[in-house]
């Protein structure tokens, strides 16, 4: 059997919709999200802040805002006592208003984008609902960020998404599971490639102490796995030491004479 250079076949994974296509369905779905309770519209209208007074950055979001609207005059929003489906219809709002999410490159991160004197309130909110976030500054505004998928889906899921999330749960599911095979199947084209380079080598080594009549001085257990290795040049150790029914080791160390044995004959040569 012949020696050739070895190509993994990978697996064909499903085919993922655009990452902007994703997350239009993701805003989407939480503007179409219907609070029961008055409390929770009047919630995700403050949360909506400007876009719910016609400044909407999406037609998505501005249709929103009209169907907001009937909330408008119901009191204003006050963290410290609402209810947590309020909170959450708030937070809602506020990532529909001013908020935004990314899946490119296999990372989810989604930000929250405040004045900048309110990013330390937000922060401590969002870690009252077990959502902490990291803050910065950007361009004199502050910035919270989720960049922990677990954390994003979480939010997304309690704030009322779940068939977008679904299939941003597969994504990362997928990614994970395509890198994990990617790391397997290299590791094993990586060792394949040395088994085949050894085995080369080996049959070198054999070659010349045959041609220069050394292999028939070597003991017999040597000469045995040679042989084994003409015979079948892409086996293991383990593989050529079931065959002969030996021990691994005494393979190894027969190779190891061979080797020895060629080198010394090489080193001869070169002397004379």
């Amino acid at each position: 059997m012949s020696l050739g250079t070895f190509s993994a076949s990978r697996p064909q994974l499903p085919v993922e919709r655009p990452d902007r296509d994703l997350v239009a369905a993701v805003r989407g779905e939480l503007a179409a999200v219907e609070p029961a309770r008055r409390c929770c519209r009047s919630a995700e209208r403050a949360g909506l802040g400007s876009a719910a007074l016609g400044r909407a950055r999406s037609p998505v979001v501005g249709r929103l805002a009209v169907r907001l609207e009937d909330a408008d005059g119901v009191g204003d929003f006050d963290w410290a006592t609402a209810a947590d489906h309020c909170r959450l219809s708030y937070l809602r709002g506020l990532f529909l208003g001013s908020g935004s999410l990314s899946l490119a490159g296999g990372r989810t991160h989604l930000e929250f984008v405040v004045p900048a004197a309110e990013v330390g309130q937000l922060q401590r909110r969002l870690a009252e609902l077990g959502l902490p976030a990291s803050a910065r500054y950007r361009r004199g505004r502050g910035v919270l960020t989720w960049k922990s998928a677990d954390t994003v889906l979480t939010f997304l899921r309690r704030a009322g998404c779940s068939a977008a999330t679904l299939e941003i749960e597969a994504r990362v599911v997928t990614r994970t599971l395509r890198g994990h095979l990617n790391r397997v199947l290299n590791a094993e084209n990586a060792n394949l490639q040395r088994s085949v380079v050894t085995a080369h080598r080996q049959l070198a080594a054999i070659d010349a102490l045959d041609a220069a009549g050394r292999l028939a001085q070597l003991p017999t257990s040597v000469r045995a796995v040679a042989a084994a290795r003409r015979h079948a040049p892409e086996q293991t150790y383990s593989q050529l030491a079931a065959d002969l029914g030996v021990s691994r080791a005494l393979v190894q160390r027969a190779f190891e004479q061979l080797e020895a044995a060629a080198l010394h004959l090489a080193e001869e040569n070169e002397r004379d």
